[in-house]
Parts: structure tokens; sequence; C-alpha cells
């Protein structure tokens, strides 16, 4: 599946480049191709290189928690749940202490606690993996819920907004709450149905009847804040509880004789280990990434997009932000900067920039998570990880589409 989704980003990108060369005349489109290549090839390094260091820090961290029993702890509390959903994962086994961490870093917006952490998990869910080179039903349940991206507080994307001048940041908070809970129900029940998993027991329902209460509850008390409130709310309440399971690991492990010192240092060089591996995998994403983008592949398939929109009578605007929705599978820097490239052209207030950040904060970067978690042990047959991914993605953005329209007009 990897292998034809990559060659043909190359493929696309060749042919247009050809059109524009014999068809338009453009002499230049095979300079940006080739740029292209080496500029994707560099900014994989630079990935690589805070990669690097934020791997070795949580890695460490990580080593600590598993000496002291945290990881068992956890995994006992979320045993239930996950038993149901992956059947092949034996009951107390460390990969669910560090799945939950994982889910509980990405609904904080904590991306790079997140991503040690994620791959931590991978790697133990691979030892339990019969296939070395072909996902288990497990990872790619859990791969398609990181991708779904279910986050409760998107503070950089408020910090985009407050940059470019927003006269509320916080505005698009309750459009991504709704855009991400779609995405991430849809990756859910995509996978249920491909796996054959049994969502009506009543143990899964009561998980998640409990996630919707909290989750209202939330919006409940969110509600009436200022745009200010929020703001301040949402930097607190993440730092303050990414710092304090720091201390917590810290705390609870010397109180159980671990020596955290030498724990930490033990983990730590997991990390550098760990994140070599992940070059290979993401300089050959970024770089078919980055032709496609160079090609004018991207701009061509707008345009349709807008004629088609058109012939049916529909409002155009949500168009302009569809740069975002095509480039955040593939690209989170990428998505970014598209998304900032709209506030730039429109406006920060304007309708096509809300809808730009709101479905840059409705999923994750599909291709990059696949890359590096999949990447990090191995795996080439990805089975239907990717469409269940996509199809979270979909229902992401179209979501967001649709309550911007409903929030903003």
């Amino acid at each position: 599946m990897l292998n034809g989704i990559w060659l043909s980003f190359f493929i696309a990108a060749f042919v247009a480049a050809l059109w524009q060369w014999l068809g338009m005349g453009d002499s230049e489109v095979f300079s940006r191709l080739v740029a292209a290549l080496f500029d994707m090839a560099r900014l994989s390094v630079d990935i690589i290189i805070v990669l690097a260091g934020t791997m070795t820090l949580w890695l460490g961290f990580l080593a600590i928690a598993e000496k002291a029993g945290l990881i068992r702890l956890m995994a006992r509390a979320l045993d239930p749940l996950f038993r149901r959903l992956m059947p092949e994962v034996p009951s107390g086994h460390p990969a669910m202490g560090l799945i939950s961490m994982n889910f509980a870093a990405n609904v904080l917006g904590l991306d790079n606690a997140a991503t040690p952490i994620g791959i931590k998990a991978m790697h133990a869910l691979q030892s339990l993996n019969p296939s070395r080179d072909t996902a288990s039903n497990a990872q790619i349940l859990f791969l398609v819920l990181n991708t779904s991206s279910l986050t409760l507080l998107p503070v950089t994307i408020f910090m985009y907004r407050a940059q470019q001048g927003a006269a509320d940041p916080t505005s698009v908070f309750l459009p991504i709450l709704l855009a991400t809970t779609a995405s991430s129900l849809v990756g859910l029940l995509s996978v249920a149905v491909m796996q054959r998993l049994k969502l009506w027991q009543p143990v899964v329902l009561a998980y998640l009847l409990a996630g919707a209460l909290g989750l209202g509850l939330l919006l409940t008390m969110l509600a009436g804040m200022s745009a200010q409130a929020l703001a301040a709310t949402s930097t607190l309440v993440g730092n303050l509880t990414l710092f304090s399971i720091v201390m917590g690991f810290l705390v609870i492990g010397a109180l159980r004789r671990v020596n955290v010192y030498d724990a930490f240092i033990e983990g730590a060089k997991e990390g550098l280990g760990f994140t070599v591996t992940l070059l290979p995998y993401l300089i050959a994403m970024l770089i078919a990434v980055g032709v496609l983008r160079a090609s004018g592949v991207l701009d061509a398939g707008l345009d349709g997009i807008r004629w088609l929109a058109e012939g049916f009578g529909w409002d155009t605007r949500f168009v302009d932000a569809l740069p975002t929705a095509f480039i955040k599978p593939l690209s989170g820097s990428g998505a970014r900067a598209m998304m900032l490239e709209t506030m730039d052209n429109f406006g920060v207030d304007s309708f096509p920039a809300l809808m730009a950040a709101t479905m840059q904060g409705s999923t994750e970067t599909t291709f990059y998570v696949l890359a590096v978690y999949f990447g990090a042990v191995g795996i080439s047959r990805i089975r239907h990880g990717l469409g269940c991914a996509l199809l979270a993605d979909l229902a992401g953005m179209v979501t967001a589409i649709g309550v911007c329209y409903w929030f903003f007009g």
C-alpha cells in the first residue's frame, strides 16, 4: 500500500511538470521539483534533531514510570476497555498504560509528549505481533485513533490566531472540538467494522458514555468563560498537567525506592536509537509530499473543485480553506503554512481563515504519523490502517466545513 501511494506522488508530480514544461512553456518547473527534494530532506533532518531531544527526554521519564509500576497501574485502569477493543493484547500488558498516556497527551494538545510515548506504545504492541512486517489489529486501531487527533485544548492554533491579530483567538475552540470528536468517532467505527469489534458490549458503552458525559461537562464549564479566560485556562491546564505527570513519576518512583536518576539515563539511551531508525521513513514521505506540492497538482485540484461547486450552485467560500485540508494528512508543517497563508491572504477573522484553523485542529498529520509510528517498528504492510485513517480525516474535514458555516455563517 505505501509503495503504491509513494510512487503515485512522484508520478503525478512528474506528469504535471511535463505538462507545465511542454504545454505551458514553464522551463523552471523541474528546478522547483529538485529544490523540493533537497528542501524536504533538510526538513527531515531538522525534525529528527528536535525529535531526538524530545524522545530522549520522555523515554527517560517513561523508564522511571515503568520501574515504579505506574505503567502497569494505568494498564489495569484501561484493561476492561482495551481487552475488548484489542483482544490480542494480554490483560495488564504494559502497552495499555503507554496507550492511555499517549491519548492523555493528545487530548491536552501536548504533541511533543505524545509522539515518543506513542512510539514506545507501538514498540510494546510490536512485541505481540506475530508478523513483523504486517500491522496487527491493535496497532491499526492505535494508529487510527492517533491520526484522528481527539484534542480538547488546541492551544497552538489559539497562539497562531493571536499572532495574526485575531479579535478572539479562541473563537474556533468549539468548532475544533466538534470536528475532532467526529473524526475520532468515525475512526473508531471504521476500524470496528473492519475488525468486527463489538462496540455494543456493556463495558465499551460504559466507557464511551462516560467520555461523552465528561465532554459535555467540560463544554458546560468552558462555555461561560471569556476568550481571555479560556485561553489562559487552556495554557495553564496543559502545562500544569504535563509537569504534574513528570513530578508524579519522580515522586512515586522515589517513594518506591527506584533510583530515578539511573532509571532516567537508562531510558534516555533508547531515545537516540529510536530516532535514528525514523529518518529514512521520514525523508521518504516528506520528499514525496514536497514534489507533489511543487508540481502544482494541488492548485489544479482546487480549481476543479471550485468549478464543480459553482456548477452545483454551492457557496464556494470553503474552497479557499481546502489547501489546509489537502495538505494536513501529508505534512503538518505544510498544513500550518497553508493555514497561515490563508490568514494572511483573506484576514485572520475571515471565513476561509476560520475554517482553515478549524481544519488544522480537526485531525492529525496522517502520513507523518503512519511513517513515524509504523516506520519505528519496521512495518511495511499496513492493511486497512490507511483507509480507516483517511476516512477519519474526511469526517473531520467535512464536519469542520459544516460547523464553520453553522458558527460563522
